[in-house]
C-alpha cells in the first residue's frame, strides 16, 4: 500500500455526498444567524471560568517531574530514530515511515491529541527537552535568552515554519520524497533548538509552528488551568477566549486554513488538468510555480476576507478598527479544526496504521519487528460511508457554529451597543462563506474514486 500520494490526501479518499453538504451548510447559516441576533445579546465566555476541578492525583501525574523527565526522554529517542531511518533507511516512500511519521503522525496526529487534551507539543517537543537540558548544565531558566524575543516578531516566524511544511506537502514536486522530509524535520529541529537558546521558552510560544499550531487548536480542549495552576475540565470556548492576542495571529489562521482548502482543490479535475498541462513540458518547475501560486492565492484569500470583513463596523475610529482583525483571529481556530478532523480524519486513521506496519523493517533489512509485516490495515472508517460523510459534515459545522460564537462573544465586547449586530453581519457572512466553500471541496466529484484507488493500490 502507498502510504503518501501527495503528501497528505485524507479528503479525497472518500467524499461526501451533495445531501450532506447541503444539509451542512443549511444548519450553519440557521445557527449562526440565531446565535447573532436572537440568544445572545451579552458576552458570556470567560477564560477565568472556574470550571470542574480534576482530582489532584490527575494533576500530580501530569506535572510529576519524573513522568516529564520520562516523556522528554522518550520524545528525544524517537526524534533520533526518526532521523536516523530517513538517512539510512529506504529511500522508497512505500517502505519508509518517515514521511508517514511526519505528515501523519506530528502534522495531524498531535494536533487531533491537543484537541481532546491540550497543547500537547509543548510536552512533547524533542527541541524543548533538548532544551531544558542543556539550560540544566549552564544552571539557567529556560525561559531566559541570550536575547529578548522581539515583539515586533510575533507569530511571523511561525508563519514562514508553517507555509515551508504546506509547501513541502502541497507544491514541491515529491512531496513523498523521503530526503525531502527528513530535511524539513531535520531544519525544524535545528531552527527549534537554536531559537529556544537564543530567545527561551517565547520562542517556541511564538516562533515554533509546531508550538504554535498544538496551542491554537488546544485552546479548543476541554481541559484547562486555573491560575492556580489546577488542572480543570471547561467549555472549549471558554477556554478559546483565552487566546493570546498576538502580531501574525490571522496569517497563522489564514495559513492552516488557506491550505487545507487548497489541498481539497487539488483533487479537481480541471486543476490536475492544468498541471498536467503544465507538465508537457518535462520539467517539473513550472507545475511547481503554478501550485504555488495556488497555495498562496488560497491563503491570502483567507486572509484579505477576513481582515476585510473584520473592519466592517461602524462606531469606531480607523485605528481601533485595524486592530479587530487580531483581536478576532482566535475566532477562526474552531474553523481551522473543523477543517481538520474533516479532511484528515480517515488519513490519520487508516494511513497511521500503514505507517506504523512500516516499523516492522524500517532499515529496509528484512526484519520483522513485533509481528508488524504479518498484519493488515483495518479499513474502520472507509468502509462506513455514511458514517464518515456525517462525520466530516459535523467537524465543519461545529467548527463553524464555535466560531461565530466566539466571534460574537468578542465583538459584544469591542463594538458600540449601537453597532453590535450590523458591524458582524460581513465577518458572519464571511465564515459562512468558509463553511460553503469548505463542505463544496468536499463534495464528490468525478476524480474522488479514481484517486482513492490510485493511493490504496
Amino acid at each position: 500500500m502507498t502510504v503518501l500520494a501527495h503528501g497528505i490526501g485524507g479528503a479525497t479518499d472518500l467524499p461526501i455526498p451533495l445531501s450532506y453538504a447541503l444539509i451542512g451548510a443549511a444548519w450553519a447559516l440557521t445557527f449562526s444567524f440565531a446565535v447573532l441576533v436572537l440568544a445572545w445579546r451579552e458576552p458570556r465566555l470567560d477564560s477565568r471560568s472556574p470550571g470542574v476541578a480534576l482530582p489532584s492525583v490527575v494533576r500530580a501525574l501530569v506535572d510529576s517531574r519524573a513522568v516529564r523527565v520520562a516523556i522528554s526522554t522518550v520524545s528525544v529517542a524517537v526524534a533520533i530514530a526518526v532521523v536516523a531511518i530517513g538517512l539510512f533507511g529506504p529511500s522508497a516512500p512505500a517502505r519508509n515511515p518517515v514521511p508517514g511519521v511526519v505528515y501523519i503522525f506530528l502534522w495531524v496526529g498531535v494536533m487531533v491529541a491537543s484537541l481532546v487534551a491540550g497543547p500537547v507539543w509543548k510536552v512533547l517537543s524533542p527541541a524543548r527537552a533538548v532544551h531544558r537540558a542543556i539550560c540544566l548544565v549552564w544552571g539557567r531558566r529556560p525561559a531566559d535568552g541570550l536575547v529578548r524575543y522581539p515583539d515586533s516578531w510575533g507569530q511571523w516566524p511561525a508563519v514562514l515554519g508553517l507555509f515551508s511544511f504546506v509547501w513541502l506537502e502541497l507544491a514541491y514536486p515529491e512531496p513523498g520524497s523521503v530526503s525531502a522530509v527528513t530535511t524539513w524535520f531535520v531544519a525544524y529541529l535545528v531552527v527549534s533548538t537554536t531559537g529556544l537558546i537564543v530567545c527561551g521558552t517565547a520562542w517556541a510560544e511564538q516562533a515554533d509552528p509546531l508550538e504554535v499550531y498544538s496551542s491554537l487548536v488546544g485552546r479548543l480542549s476541554p481541559v484547562g488551568r486555573r491560575e492556580t495552576g489546577a488542572l480543570v475540565l471547561r467549555s472549549p470556548l471558554d477556554n478559546l477566549a483565552g487566546t493570546p492576542v498576538r502580531i501574525g495571529g490571522v496569517a497563522v489562521a489564514a495559513t492552516l486554513l488557506g491550505s487545507t482548502a487548497f489541498d481539497s482543490f487539488t483533487t479537481f479535475p480541471s486543476w490536475r488538468g492544468l498541471l498536467a498541462d503544465a507538465g508537457d513540458t518535462g520539467s517539473d518547475v513550472l507545475p511547481t510555480l503554478l501550485k504555488t501560486a495556488g497555495l498562496l492565492g488560497f491563503i491570502l484569500v483567507v486572509a484579505v476576507a477576513f481582515r476585510t470583513a473584520s473592519r466592517a463596523t461602524g462606531g469606531l475610529s480607523a485605528a481601533e478598527r485595524t486592530l479587530l482583525p487580531v483581536r478576532l483571529a482566535h475566532s477562526l481556530t474552531p474553523i481551522v479544526a473543523g477543517y481538520l478532523v474533516a479532511h484528515y480524519l480517515t488519513f490519520l486513521v487508516e494511513k497511521g496504521q500503514a505507517t506504523l506496519l512500516l516499523f516492522a523493517d524500517p532499515f529496509g533489512r528484512g526484519w520483522n519487528l513485533a509481528g508488524l509485516a504479518d498484519r493488515d490495515v483495518a479499513y474502520l472508517l472507509s468502509t462506513h460511508p455514511a458514517v464518515l460523510g456525517t462525520i466530516k459534515v459535523l467537524a465543519v459545522v461545529i467548527g463553524h457554529i464555535l466560531g461565530v460564537a466566539a466571534a460574537h462573544d468578542r465583538c459584544l465586547r469591542l463594538l458600540p451597543r449601537a453597532h453590535r449586530v450590523t458591524g458582524q453581519l460581513a465577518l458572519m457572512l464571511v465564515m459562512v462563506g468558509f463553511t460553503f466553500t469548505g463542505l463544496y471541496l468536499l463534495l464528490e466529484h468525478p476524480l474522488g474514486s479514481e484517486f482513492a484507488t490510485s493511493v490504496g493500490s
